[in-house]
């Protein structure tokens, strides 16, 4: 499925020659092939066009083009790495994209406070880097660190690995800096803990997906740096294993346990076949796989890790298991975990979804998910892995062995269909750290409680009256 959008919107000569004005023009890009990058995504799903991208330095520079758009009633895409898979970050009709790259300054560690100030351009490796420069860890922890940018994360609500243990980007999140639709700017860096004067202003824009306003500093949690880490990877029969390990290792490790990670064997299969790099860690093939780690800041948690692979293994829950003896085994089992998702674009075409249930209901998800898309389109290879201590599922369907790629792709939103309609009937979301974008924002109103679609359209309408902040994104307009 590609998703094309419309022509480029006409900005005059006078208003591009305005816009470049406040950025320079050694930051605004209007070369077809430089604009490119801006408005295409990895998985070429999103095609959108732009008249212009403008690359801002400054909080300031953001605020003169936010005020400068809404005078000229010219639409806006922020964009951070560009990585977003429901095309948040892609132009749909023509807007003027404002890359937040060059945003990317450490305004302050405190390590008294346990918190960083860092513009939103700033990219997650190097923000971990930087905490970890001061003995301190930022835990947040994706598959794209390496590209994504903090202000990304933060609009989407990234969630990630870490999860478990340490919440998703909301909370670790204590202060914004947002640049309005108008142009003002609400200050809210606060580092505090316990601020009670008033409406939380700043979880209005985290998940908000640029439509309300655009991220340009946040100021985050920062947490003890490990001292042990403990990884192991674990072959066993079924999801309803897995659950039953995650309650062995939660009773064993409580805080401990910061990963635990579910993967279905054709995940493993592809990444295998496919990944560079990548090899099973163990001997022979296991139906379902847990990618399982505990931190600490003391020594002592491979004595817990043994004890809740001893106790899986005598309650018959465990078939086999392997316990990294060094960090290159380590970054080979999360080398596995990575893979998953490219590794599956050998195999066809593949529709994507990310949902949430109650940890418990994931077992009986996946089993009626599997069933159900089976049964719409026979031949058709469920992938389900992710992050089952947080009830998070990335649940990809591949296109049958042979079939036509571009046949299948168009099947995409049927697939959906009876994939959401298992989620919805056990309490889950159809978005559970990816955000609406694009993607799903037509399936919005139908999964949403009512009143919580007018709350929302409500804000959007007092924040951004001229519908000027990243438009067509999570909230369509209202079909008259």
């Amino acid at each position: 499925m590609n998703i094309v959008q419309k022509p480029p919107a006409t900005l005059s000569p006078e208003t591009i020659a305005k816009f470049r004005a406040i950025v320079g023009d050694k930051y605004a890009v209007t070369d077809e092939a430089d604009v490119h990058q801006y408005v295409t995504e990895e998985r070429n799903l999103f095609r959108g066009t732009s008249p212009l991208v403008l690359r801002p330095g400054s909080t300031a520079e953001v605020a003169a083009i936010c005020k400068l758009a809404t005078e000229t009633r010219t639409a806006l895409v922020p964009q951070g790495g560009n990585t977003g898979l429901v095309g948040g970050q892609t132009p749909y009709g023509g807007e003027v994209v404002i890359s937040m790259r060059r945003m990317d300054r450490l305004r302050e560690i405190d390590t008294e406070s346990n918190t960083m100030t860092v513009e939103a351009g700033m990219i997650l490796q190097n923000a971990q880097n930087r905490a970890s420069e001061a003995d301190r860890l930022f835990p947040l922890s994706l598959g794209s660190e390496g590209s994504c940018t903090i202000g990304g994360n933060l609009s989407s609500n990234a969630g990630g690995t870490a999860a478990l243990a340490y919440g998703v980007a909301r909370e670790m999140s204590l202060g914004l800096e947002v640049v309005l639709a108008d142009g003002r700017i609400l200050n809210s860096l606060s580092k505090l803990k316990k601020d009670n004067t008033g409406y939380d202003l700043r979880n209005l824009f985290i998940g908000a997906e640029g439509t309300l306003g655009i991220i340009t500093a946040a100021t985050l949690k920062l947490f003890p740096k490990p001292r042990a880490i403990e990884t192991a990877f674990v072959g066993l029969k079924s999801p309803d294993d897995a659950l039953k390990l995650l309650a062995i290792a939660r009773d064993e490790a409580s805080g401990q346990l910061t990963s635990f990670e579910l993967i279905a064997d054709i995940a493993v299969d592809f990444s295998v076949r496919h990944g560079i790099g990548v090899r099973d860690p163990l001997a022979s093939k296991h139906a379902w796989y847990v990618l399982m780690e505990l931190s600490s800041s003391r020594d002592g948690i491979s004595d817990t890790l043994e004890r809740i692979l001893e106790r899986g293994m005598e309650e018959g829950i465990v078939d086999d298991a392997a316990i990294a003896a060094n960090l290159a085994q380590r970054q080979g089992f999360w080398k596995l975990r990575e893979e998953i998702s490219p590794a599956q674009k050998p195999e066809g075409g593949s529709i994507k979804h990310d949902i949430s249930v109650p940890v418990a209901a994931v077992p009986a998800f996946i089993a009626e998910a599997n069933a159900a898309v089976v049964k719409l389109l026979p031949g058709a290879r469920p992938v389900p892995f992710g992050h089952l201590g947080d009830g998070n599922i990335h649940y990809n369907v591949t296109q049958p062995v042979g079939a036509n790629t571009a046949e299948f792709l168009a099947r995409w939103h049927d697939v959906s269909d009876v994939v959401f309609e298992v989620v919805l009937r056990m309490h889950g979301s159809i978005s559970a750290e990816h955000g609406i974008g694009q993607l799903k924002a037509a399936d919005l109103p139908s999964v949403k409680d009512p009143v919580a679609i007018e709350v929302m359209r409500g804000l959007k309408a007092m924040l951004d009256p001229l519908n000027i902040m990243n438009p067509g994104k999570v909230l369509l307009p209202v079909k008259s």
